[in-house]
């Protein structure tokens, strides 16, 4: 198979001492620090945007995975986000990866800013795209939200993202369209779609963690860039995209204008730009 390609990588497997075996897919040349990308509600590995980890993996190492119990990694799908912070720090120290750079969506977001408090040394640079700090405003909602756009997407016949991810303009119908079908470009060993239970398990996780108290994350030096949408309907952009900037000290700030929870998608090619300017800064 083509390795330069994130349609076209072969499936990888790696087992870790809490003796999950963990299904990844790298791309780029394996040298420099590599980036580790944190996915989204329900998502396995062919829910990566193609453009945006070839975009990324034109000057760097990028790793996906499916967290345990999702896809083709064993296991059963973590309680809480905290849990999937202790599953992804141990997919790493499978692949024995002293640190690394995080790219994070959505759920994958909330997964990296427990990892941010657990180990700190682990990380080098950080993206939080479409998330929100813990006990955000609306983020107890998530299920109700995706639970309505289940069902507008099985009457009109479209993927639930395209509700879920982006705005109903005609810029957001169209970037929709493009994303699904880019999402569909690999034909041949494509993924396990994750089963209704394992889905559920995750909804509850992020509900949970919607409703806990704030984390301190004042003493995170980590250099960390947050991008949203300027309507985000999962994690309302406000305030939550906002309060994750002000709260982490060493970050900046990107929201696209009409734009939703799936922005990068959207902005595929200025977000990529954006990402690797900020991956390749010392």
């Amino acid at each position: 198979m083509d390795n330069s390609h994130y349609v076209s990588v072969p499936n990888k497997k790696v087992t870790a001492n809490n003796g999950i075996t963990y299904a990844y897919r790298e791309v780029g040349v394996r040298k420099g620090t590599p980036i580790v990308a944190l996915n989204h509600l329900s998502a396995n590995l062919d829910n990566w945007d193609p453009t945006i980890i070839d975009g990324l993996a034109k000057n760097h190492w990028v790793i996906t995975f499916d967290y345990q119990g999702v896809g083709t990694s064993s296991g059963k799908v973590s309680d809480s986000i905290q849990l999937m912070a202790d599953d992804t720090i141990n997919f790493i120290q499978a692949l024995k990866l002293e640190k690394v750079d995080i790219l994070a969506f959505s759920m994958g977001g909330m997964i990296a800013q427990e990892m941010m408090l657990k180990d700190p040394e682990l990380l080098n640079r950080v993206i939080l795209a479409g998330t929100g700090p813990r006990g955000g405003e609306g983020i107890e909602n998530v299920t109700k939200i995706s639970d309505a756009s289940l069902a507008r997407a099985l009457v009109t016949f479209k993927d639930i993202k395209t509700y879920l991810f982006f705005t109903r303009t005609e810029n957001g119908k169209r970037s929709a369209q493009d994303f699904v079908a880019r999402l569909n470009i690999r034909k041949k060993d494509r993924d396990k779609t994750i089963n209704w239970f394992a889905y559920r398990k995750q909804l509850r996780a992020i509900n949970a963690w919607g409703k806990e108290k704030p984390a301190d994350l004042s003493d995170i030096d980590i250099p960390t860039l947050v991008v949203n949408g300027d309507n985000d309907i999962m994690v309302p952009t406000t305030p939550n995209t906002y309060q994750l900037k002000d709260r982490i000290k060493n970050s900046r700030l990107i929201i696209y204008t009409d734009a939703g929870h799936g922005s990068i998608a959207q902005y595929h090619e200025s977000f990529v730009k954006s990402a690797n300017e900020f991956y390749g800064e010392n």
